[in-house]
């Protein structure tokens, strides 16, 4: 099966898709953003692959494991498309120079604001680049859009749908 190549929207996590209460890793532990169901749907029907890439330093500072992260992942995707908003890929860094679990602590290409993750999801899909952009909650997040040669969007407030219909408007205008 190959994909149709189409532009992509890079969410953060934490502060984007869910709120950012310090070290989510677990489900018990995840609250929503309100409305971020819809957004993601709003972006899935306008022809966007949606993509999460998140740095996950709790891995590092021995918080949570990979696995918890993972497994987060794969139940918020699960939650989501019960609501019909569909996640194509999620990508994370679970280093951290100030980490305290060996292998874990270090700098990595993929730390925000480090290009790395978004690089690697260009490179695993056919995304088209100059058609893409982030939604960040934090200056590492569009930077390293940036670095990877997408525009950014910087998102302060809880309403994501409402952002996401902005950018989405914006952009068909452009």
């Amino acid at each position: 099966m190959t994909l149709d190549r189409k532009p992509a929207a890079f969410l953060d996590r934490d502060g984007v898709i869910n709120l950012d209460d310090a070290y989510v890793g677990t489900r018990e532990r995840l609250r929503w953003m309100p409305g971020v169901a819809s957004a993601i749907k709003m972006l899935n029907d306008a022809g966007y692959y949606v993509f999460v890439f998140t740095n996950q330093s709790g891995v590092a500072r021995g918080f949570f494991s990979e696995d918890d992260v993972r497994t987060l992942h794969n139940w918020m995707r699960d939650e989501l498309a019960r609501d019909g908003a569909r996640i194509d890929d999620f990508r994370y860094c679970p280093h951290h120079p100030d980490g305290t679990v060996p292998g874990y602590t270090r700098e990595c290409h993929w730390r925000k604001p480090q290009p790395g993750m978004i690089l690697d999801l260009m490179k695993h899909w056919p995304v088209e680049a100059e058609r893409s952009f982030v939604i960040g909650d934090k200056q590492r997040d569009l930077d390293a859009g940036t670095a990877a040669g997408i525009e950014g969007y910087l998102f302060s407030g809880n309403d994501i749908s409402g952002c996401v219909k902005a950018i989405l408007t914006k952009r068909v205008r452009a």
